[in-house]
């Protein structure tokens, strides 16, 4: 498979910017989520890569080969890139076997060219090839559109929001399939969605599209943990913000002092902490240096695994936070409580 440089890219629709100046790299093997809200620009980022759209600047590399610059278009069937849309878009009238071979050449079509392979590799059995696509789930559709888009051997694979209309059940079932396929075909992927927990899960790398420029991007565990603006932050995950004074490699806030994941100056921040850093103590467990904070649990939304807990400080301020507890340690509003902080917090420059 190849890798991916783009420099510049710029595009617009009806005088409108939606993509400023991207510059992105995805190197040789990776698969890089392409996250951020809907109106980001990541359609029209992915659209531009296969070149379904022409770029109004900019250039686009593939494995060295330059595909798109300001004098240059090179379109989309001689650019070697398979695409997985959102609904599959496989042909009802076509078998799985014959949708698999679609984009082949004659001769491939008609030997039903490594069917076979392709559906072991998306995890389907090898008769599934004589079915038609409405005999199978939603899911199963999507290994097959897959399996169509890597069935030419493309230097690389896009995906278009490809489980955004699966329930949760199979659309976590679907990406692990998915996923495992491109392993194991060596694909470098670009995987567009809006889903937050979808990109960290699945991304070697995940890159974030805001407003049409991309604003960081990261592996998923520098992504959730250090987020680079406190709006970003909000988007990646649930946040808890809290005021608070910085000096170097510490910073003190309503839940005490705290170490810092990157030293920064002295000053007023915006203290960034995920709800899981928020630990209920139980009534006989006692902290160290002491740093518990009373606290009255106000509301909690169980889930099973575990529970968001709503927490009024008992400070002056009465201020208001969210913990995330294991499901059998969930409180019960009303209760009296201490909490800590685990971890260390991301900061942020008050303007």
């Amino acid at each position: 498979m190849s890798e991916l440089r783009i420099r510049g890219l710029r595009k617009s629709f009806g005088g409108q910017p939606v993509l400023h100046g991207i510059d992105l790299s995805v190197e040789r093997g990776t698969l890089l989520a392409l996250l951020g809200p809907s109106g980001s620009g990541k359609t029209t980022l992915l659209r531009l890569l296969c070149g379904f759209e022409r770029a109004d600047g900019g250039s686009v590399e593939i494995d060295g080969r330059r595909v798109a610059d300001d004098n240059l278009h090179v379109p989309s069937e001689q650019r070697r890139i398979g695409y997985v849309p959102q609904e599959g878009a496989l042909f009802p009238h076509l078998s799985v076997a014959d949708n698999i071979v679609f984009g082949l050449p004659r001769t491939q079509r008609r030997a039903r060219h490594r069917v076979a392979e392709l559906l072991e590799l998306v995890g389907l059995p090898a008769e599934f090839g004589a079915r038609a696509p409405q005999q199978l789930s939603g899911g199963q559709q999507q290994r097959v559109a897959l399996a169509r888009a890597l069935a030419p051997a493309p230097t690389l694979v896009m995906l278009d929001e490809p489980f955004s209309s699966l329930d949760a059940a199979l659309r976590l079932e679907t990406r692990q399939a998915v996923a495992s396929a491109l392993a194991a075909a060596g694909a470098t992927a670009v995987l567009v969605t809006h889903d937050q927990s979808e990109a960290l899960s699945l991304g070697h790398e995940v890159a974030v599209l805001w407003n049409g420029r991309l604003i960081q991007t990261a592996t998923p565990q520098t992504l959730y943990q250090r987020p680079v603006t406190c709006a970003l932050a909000s988007f990646v995950g649930e946040a808890v913000l809290l005021p608070g004074t910085a000096e170097h490699e510490r910073v003190r806030c309503e839940l005490g002092e705290l170490a810092l994941a990157a030293p920064m100056g002295a000053g007023a921040v915006d203290v960034m902490l995920r709800p899981e850093q928020i630990r209920v103590l139980r009534p006989d467990e006692t902290i160290a240096d002491g740093s518990a904070y009373e606290a009255v649990v106000t509301d909690v939304i169980f889930q099973g695994q575990d529970a968001g807990v709503a927490l009024q400080l008992q400070s002056a301020s009465r201020t208001m936070v969210r913990a995330r507890v294991p499901g059998y340690l969930c409180p019960r509003p009303g209760e009296q409580v201490r909490v800590t902080v685990d971890g260390k917090v991301t900061a942020y420059p008050r303007g």
